[in-house]
């Protein structure tokens, strides 16, 4: 048996919009056993441009009944029957939503017309409702109304049942089956060509626009992974609806995809990318001058529109680094607030790294010129080194190159080939922008898995 159901919305998106018109034609596999249509109150105003789309005002409405006066009539239709809908989850979003907030449960197969019809009727130049009743010649002379389209929905099918030739409708009621849950504009070959690698995927509009870019361990599983639930809030719904198409690139390593997504989001700054937009480091290297004109060194929270000398993701590794400055050139440890105690330095001795200048023993001037030259040094005391992983085949490996703290580049090489100097991999290797989070994520997998490191000399 199978239900089919259209509905008319005052919104996109079921968890903030109601149902305004409800049409369900019972199938039973030959003919129309049953008609179910009824206006709904949807309990708040209907948007201008929704009345003058489907013709339904106020008005028209004010003395229906809400959904959930006919939720028990609607759930009993739709329980025991397979919900086959133009645009499947768009109508099971909002009806299974809506039960649910007046107590029913519904969870039935699903069949979508739309990929039915592409399936069954290939070739066609539109997928359309309206578009593919006028290629099949279905009449309808009730557009954008629950009725008219449940009705003319209702012919289509059947049209599908009679040219199914292929079993394509028993296939889709499977339950195995993903293909149901895709998004209506999505073509199955473009999850099929997905690879079961790491890497980086790439949603795309009908215009070709990135609107979403993500990493996987398993591009294929990840991308399934975006379109199953049924979760009605806007942001998934305006995503569904829009996603078109889907490239990808494939990766030697998982840290490999983790920076090619940093770098594509900042380059493509996708819609629905939100998290990495907003990623700034924590802390800051910066310098000031005091009242006494001596240089400080300072640990502090990155300012907005800051320019650090060095950045950190957490206080403890910027603390690391400026002990290893004070001890290379001397510094005192209160003058860069290692110490924050007292007015002098409290291991100021003949033994001390401390020259006297926090207590006016050591001249600014003696004393600014090892601060000035800690700061030159700086970047010779930040890492260079090679981590090697796989590669994207058995016959090759990955390389990723720091150079003095920051992403130099990264690629792929034969597994003959010697990877023990910079000179000799820097010709094979893609040139990448770097930044805080990306220069974090490889120093914490280079802590991590030390036996991948090489110092590239």
């Amino acid at each position: 048996m199978y239900a089919i159901v259209d509905i008319e919305t005052t919104g996109g998106h079921a968890s903030a919009n109601g149902i305004t018109d409800i049409a369900i034609l019972i199938h039973d596999g030959i003919c129309i056993t049953k008609r179910f249509q009824s206006l709904v109150n949807p309990g708040v105003s209907i948007p201008y441009f929704i009345q003058s789309l489907t013709g339904i005002n106020d008005e028209m409405v004010k003395d229906a009944p809400s959904f959930n006066e006919i939720a028990g009539e609607v759930f009993r239709l739709l329980s025991s029957a397979v919900f086959v809908a133009h645009n499947v989850n768009f109508d099971y979003s909002f009806i299974k939503h809506h039960l649910a907030a007046s107590g029913y449960e519904l969870n039935c197969k699903k069949l979508c017309t739309i990929r039915l019809g592409r399936r069954i009727f290939p070739g066609l130049p539109s997928y359309s409702l309206g578009k593919l009743c006028t290629s099949l010649k279905i009449p309808n002379l009730n557009r954008h109304r629950a009725a008219g389209d449940a009705e003319a929905t209702a012919v289509l099918f059947s049209l599908l049942l009679k040219n199914d030739l292929n079993g394509h409708i028993d296939q889709f009621i499977n339950k195995k089956t993903s293909e149901q849950q895709l998004p209506p504009h999505l073509q199955k070959s473009d999850i099929d060509r997905l690879p079961k690698h790491p890497g980086v995927y790439y949603f795309h509009d009908q215009r070709g626009k990135v609107i979403y870019v993500g990493k996987a361990i398993n591009i294929k599983k990840r991308v399934c992974s975006h379109f199953s639930g049924n979760n009605a809030g806007k942001q998934r719904q305006e995503f569904l609806k829009n996603v078109c198409s889907i490239s990808h690139r494939v990766c030697g390593t998982e840290l490999m995809a983790f920076i090619l997504e940093a770098v594509e989001i900042k380059r493509l700054w996708p819609a629905n990318n939100r998290s990495m937009k907003r990623f700034e480091a924590a802390y800051g290297l910066y310098t000031y001058e005091d009242q006494k004109g001596l240089i400080r060194l300072v640990i502090d929270k990155k300012r907005k529109n800051s320019t650090p000398l060095h950045s950190f993701n957490t206080i403890s590794e910027g603390y690391s680094l400026l002990h290893t400055l004070i001890e290379k050139f001397e510094l005192c440890p209160r003058l860069c607030f290692v110490q924050k105690t007292g007015q002098v330095c409290e291991v100021h001795s003949s033994d001390s790294v401390c020259h006297g200048a926090c207590c006016g023993k050591e001249d600014a001037g003696v004393y600014n010129i090892r601060v000035n030259d800690a700061v030159s040094d700086l970047k010779t005391i930040l890492p260079s080194f090679l981590l090697i992983g796989n590669g994207r085949t058995d016959e090759e490996k990955s390389i990723i190159m720091m150079e003095k703290g920051n992403l130099h580049g990264m690629g792929y090489v034969s597994n003959k080939m010697d990877s023990s100097s910079f000179a000799t991999i820097k010709p094979y290797l893609e040139l990448y922008p770097s930044n805080d989070y990306i220069r974090n994520i490889i120093m914490k997998h280079a802590s991590k898995y030390p036996e991948r490191v090489s110092a590239g000399f």
